[in-house]
């Protein structure tokens, strides 16, 4: 139906007969001469309707309003002297009309195509207009690109495209499942995949060596700006590895993500122990862009005249006593901000936000009167503290402490200026804790198919995996491990996490099974393809890189799902939804 794209086009056209295809931009009508901008996934170029030229397109041209489906033909012409438009690529040539078709009537569009201020339930509702616009179409291309570079990357190493079941059995995760009844089965259900993460080892147990997939997940768990309830991930596992092995992968896989958008991203990139990274930034997920690491002072609190710092100083196991230098904060920070950051932080857990400001004439603070002279000497040492300097505080039990130090450093980066945002800073976190234990349960920090390092350590908290993460700006790109691939060792950790032999058997006794084989050594990682999109094309949240996202609230507006069904329906699968009542009632 074309010849040409818009932009295609140039000043090298000149005199050529084209035929273009679009929607109308725009529409203005300057003394009987109709002037259209026409737009295709290209990008815009002025259509010109002149009475004298073609009277019966012109005709046409009276009637078309915005978002009009057209089909122009006419003749490349250059713009007079002085019309120039340099905001577009065509912007020195016009196309005079011969030709006009409407080839489709728009209601008028409830916003402007590509108006950014336009309330997001809106655009949601109306997802597939707001779409149209160039900025949307150039996001779509290069995740387009990305994919097929993460595809091209793989398949240079070996590996082989496998896709795996999108209905299968619940498993524990981390997060809730997704369920689907069963017609067929009653009383009985499916799971949408959390992770491909048990077919994909069972695939290393097939003798499979290298596969990878662009992967749909679902999880059911609260939703935030990097979040939905189904995502895509790269996932990757392969045969007779160690964590060098993967990593080295992971990195050419990232390199050539990369270099396909036009970034450069050059392995090998940082590595920094999990342990590391809590102490120094709080975060297992630290933003490199900018340092304010965090500062070990609890030995200078051990003998403090103040009762609650001694007590909390004396406890170094459960406890931390943290300070964030900040140079040339005494002359950005008032005592307003001071009080808006411990504000701030108490949102988190702490019980206020101690600080010192370095004077010409030494530090100064109220939390100078319970430090001794040689420590408040040795902070200045181990802080290299300057004149202008400021240096905050946060002291309590570890977790809460690392919590607040470090979204306290991330919002003083934020309010200083001090990140770089066309910067792209990745670390490789290491060495993650086999467990954690919460509420007196042991759980699996990654899951329990991780591989343990020592599992005979005398503490279970302070067992290392061999499990990674890959971070990029302070976002989680995504991580994996080397697994656990003898039957005996993987029993042994479901029994750590309290999960019995016959719940073991129920929950995941294939895979179980499957170990029984000759499962080989096996690893892998998951890369999070919509969050890496989100931060090549520097977008505000995930549900720009998703061409068709749910809410917050987990819905789509466009489609308005969830929704009820009919009860033959339910019936089909021997449901019935009881109604709520309340408590009263």
């Amino acid at each position: 139906m074309r010849t040409h794209l818009c932009t295609d086009l140039s000043i090298e056209n000149l005199g050529e007969v084209v035929t273009l295809c679009g929607w109308a931009n725009s529409y203005r009508d300057h003394g009987g001469v109709v002037f259209i901008d026409l737009r295709d996934k290209s990008g815009i170029i002025q259509l010109v309707c002149d009475p004298n030229e073609n009277k019966k397109a012109h005709e046409v041209a009276t009637f078309v309003r915005d978002e009009y489906v057209l089909i122009a033909k006419g003749v490349i012409r250059k713009r007079g002297e002085g019309l120039e438009n340099p905001k577009l690529k065509t912007g020195k040539i016009e196309v005079v009309l011969d030709e006009l078709i409407i080839e489709n009537r728009s209601k008028p569009v409830p916003f402007s195509i590509g108006d950014k201020n336009v309330n997001e339930e809106i655009r949601l509702k109306y997802r597939y207009l707001d779409l149209r616009n160039q900025k949307a179409y150039d996001t779509f291309k290069l995740r387009s690109k990305a994919a097929i570079a993460a595809r091209n990357a793989l398949d240079s190493l070996g590996f082989l495209e496998v896709e795996t079941p999108i209905l299968t059995k619940s498993t524990p995760e981390g997060a809730r499942d997704y369920l689907v009844p069963s017609r067929v089965h009653a009383g009985e259900f499916f799971a949408l995949p959390q992770s491909p993460q048990l077919f994909k080892q069972l695939l290393m147990v097939a003798g499979f060596d290298r596969y990878f997939q662009i992967a749909k997940c679902f999880r059911d768990e609260d939703l935030r700006a990097d979040r939905q309830p189904e995502f895509t991930q790269i996932d990757v596992e392969m045969s007779f590895c160690n964590q060098e092995d993967v990593i080295g992968v992971a990195e050419k896989l990232v390199e050539g993500i990369f270099s396909a958008c036009g970034i450069e991203a050059k392995p090998p990139f940082n590595r920094m122990k999990y342990k590391d990274a809590m102490e120094f930034y709080g975060s297992d997920k630290p933003d490199m862009r900018y340092d304010l690491k965090m500062i070990d002072v609890i030995d200078l609190f051990e003998t403090s005249s103040n009762p609650i710092f001694a007590d909390i100083a004396q406890n170094r196991y459960l406890n931390r006593f943290k300070a964030i230098k900040v140079p040339n904060g005494d002359n950005f920070f008032t005592r307003k901000t001071i009080k808006e950051l411990e504000d701030f932080v108490v949102k988190f857990g702490a019980k206020g936000l101690a600080y010192l400001q370095y004077k010409e004439d030494g530090l100064k603070g109220p939390l100078l009167k319970f430090m001794s002279e040689e420590s408040v000497k040795e902070l200045i040492e181990r802080a290299s503290l300057s004149v202008g300097d400021i240096i905050f505080f946060g002291a309590g039990e570890k977790k809460k402490v690392f919590d607040y130090m470090g979204r306290l450093r991330i919002e003083i980066a934020n309010r200083m200026g001090l990140i770089d945002n066309n910067k792209f800073e990745f670390l490789w976190v290491v060495d993650f804790p086999m467990f954690e234990i919460e509420d007196g349960r042991v759980k699996a920090l990654h899951h329990p198919f991780t591989m343990p390092k020592d599992l005979n350590h005398e503490i279970l908290e302070e067992i290392e995996s061999v499990a990674y993460d890959i971070v990029l700006n302070g976002v989680e790109l995504g991580g994996g491990s080397i697994r656990i691939h003898k039957e005996e060792m993987q029993s042994q950790i479901f029994k750590l996490l309290g999960i019995e032999e016959e719940e073991a058997k129920v929950k995941f006794g294939f895979l179980l099974d499957a170990l029984k084989f000759g499962a080989p050594p096996h690893g892998g990682f998951a890369l999070g393809f919509d969050r890496l999109m989100m931060l090549i094309t520097k977008s505000e949240s995930i549900r720009d890189v998703i061409a068709f996202p749910k809410t917050q609230k987990a819905q789509c507006l466009m489609t308005q799902a969830p929704s009820g069904v009919d009860n033959e329906q339910l019936k089909e699968l021997h449901i019935r939804i009881k109604k709520q009542t309340n408590e009263k009632e």
